[in-house]
């Protein structure tokens, strides 16, 4: 039952992220965050998150309430990775590439092949 709770958790935190993002750029897509003159895009906040997530995650072997939350974590730093991934390879990397028709089916494409992923290994099997 624990890896569906897992299938099912991160499937959501997949989708539910890259609907926020989505959303939100959509209304105001020049909101970088700039560290020392560096934009960091939310794939590289993506790859922080993932990985705060995933090491604990696979070294400790967590149960109930942190369980849950590291594997929302690691869903969300993995959409946020996944949904500049097509972006950041097709176009220019501009605020304005962010909203072209590319970068939003690339990553619906990429997240829904995650999730689709997700789900064929939490529904085979992958429990505990």
């Amino acid at each position: 039952m624990r890896g569906r709770r897992r299938a099912v958790i991160l499937g959501a935190t997949l989708v539910v992220t890259f609907a926020v993002m989505r959303i939100a750029l959509s209304f105001r897509s020049d909101a970088d965050f700039d560290v020392a003159g560096y934009n960091i895009h939310h794939l590289f906040t993506g790859l922080l998150i993932l990985t705060a997530c995933a090491i604990p995650l696979l070294v400790s072997n967590p149960r109930g309430r942190l369980d849950d939350l590291l594997t929302a974590g690691f869903g969300i730093g993995l959409a946020l990775a996944l949904d500049e991934w097509v972006y950041l390879i097709a176009t220019d990397g501009s605020n304005a590439s962010y909203l072209l028709p590319v970068s939003f089916w690339g990553g619906l494409v990429v997240v829904g092949a995650a999730v689709v992923y997700i789900a064929v290994l939490g529904w085979r099997g992958a429990d505990d």
